[in-house]
């Protein structure tokens, strides 16, 4: 049985068949028979040789996975050269069709990140970050000298060089410039003293490793910590703190506190008023997690006036810093100690992000 109808992608192949099954579309298809050019001596031929099922994955159709199963053709010539049909659905060696490594490489470019993009196209986040390297590295031209102000963060790139690769930007355009195979402090600091002479400023995560390899290559520039990074340490208080309390309550409100995460990291004043309700009876449940809650407002607070006054009044953003380090020790909470610790292990960083008001943003 043949099918008249157009798939997008398929113009110009045969449908013989479509079937569902256990959720996923199967469509057999083919192409017509029509002469080719012999790869070896270059003549003519339709002669076939014999044909084989190649199994393919496409794009969505109405939200179901989606295989080809693919009758490739091969010809054979009289010089004794057998070759495989020339096609519009599949490269060479490739188990995805064409138009899904085009849909894909468009989303991994816009999507919000690899995870995402994987779940919706229902493949590997190894192969999502593969079709994003091929598109990418084009885009990246030649660096002979970075920039005065440079950005340095690390991404899961999974390569035969490591896990993590490092990725170079423009501090101030935020425009990535290169990308290095892996986030090792000797590749790191090659590859600074390589083209960082003209580098007078660092932005980067809270990592030890790239703070290293920054000073051994560059001397003594100046260090930013990126705000992403530092404001995540007093997040992940509350959540330990969250996590410790909700142990006691009774099974329906853990459950229910659990899902309800959300209310206690988002702004106050951005609640609903379902939300307000809910929060406030799991504050009014454990006073440690009213105080966490309390301490999450008030380096908000803080970081917010930061923001503003930074770069006019860097004084008061210190002065104020301080003032939240009495406050997070008077409340004892050992999780909220600890994360003010490694701010104040940064602390010149982390106030150089609002002196010079600079932040990693790829």
């Amino acid at each position: 049985m043949h099918f008249n109808m157009i798939l997008p992608g398929l113009e110009d192949v045969k449908v013989t068949k479509m079937e569902e099954k256990d959720g996923v579309f199967r469509i057999y298809v083919e192409l017509p028979k029509q002469m080719h050019t012999c790869p070896q001596c270059e003549e003519r031929t339709s002669n076939v040789h014999d044909y084989r099922i190649q199994k393919v994955q496409h794009l969505k159709l109405f939200e179901r996975t989606t295989y080809l199963y693919y009758r490739k053709r091969r010809y054979s010539c009289v010089c004794g050269k057998r070759f495989a049909e020339s096609n519009p659905i599949v490269e060479r060696y490739q188990r995805h069709t064409k138009e899904w490594n085009q849909a894909l490489g468009i989303r991994v470019i816009q999507g919000m990140n690899f995870k995402d993009t994987t779940a919706q196209f229902r493949t590997s986040q190894t192969t999502a970050i593969r079709r994003f390297d091929e598109i990418s590295a084009p885009m990246l031209k030649r660096v002979d000298k970075l920039p005065e102000v440079i950005a340095i963060d690390e991404y899961k790139g999974d390569t035969k060089a490591g896990k993590y690769q490092v990725i170079i930007g423009d501090g101030y355009t935020g425009e990535p410039l290169d990308i290095l195979p892996d986030r090792s402090v000797k590749t790191v600091k090659q590859y600074l003293q390589a083209k960082g002479q003209n580098v007078q400023m660092v932005i980067m995560d809270m990592s030890h490793s790239f703070k290293s390899a920054v000073q051994k290559a560059l001397g003594d520039p100046i260090i930013v910590a990126d705000r992403f990074h530092f404001c995540r340490y007093i997040y992940w208080a509350l959540e330990k703190v969250r996590r410790r309390v909700q142990r006691e309550f009774h099974e329906y409100d853990r459950k229910k506190c659990k899902r309800m995460k959300h209310i206690f990291y988002k702004s106050y004043d951005r609640l609903s008023d379902k939300q307000h309700w809910h929060l406030k009876r799991y504050l009014g449940m454990s006073e440690d997690l009213r105080t966490a809650y309390g301490l999450k407002e008030a380096f908000r607070s803080w970081f917010d006036d930061a923001k503003k006054n930074g770069t006019e009044a860097i004084h008061e953003v210190k002065t104020s810093l301080y003032a939240y380090y009495e406050k997070v020790e008077r409340s004892g909470l050992r999780e909220f100690i600890h994360a003010i610790q490694t701010l104040k292990n940064w602390q010149v960083e982390v106030l150089n992000s609002f002196a010079f008001n600079y932040s990693n943003g790829f």
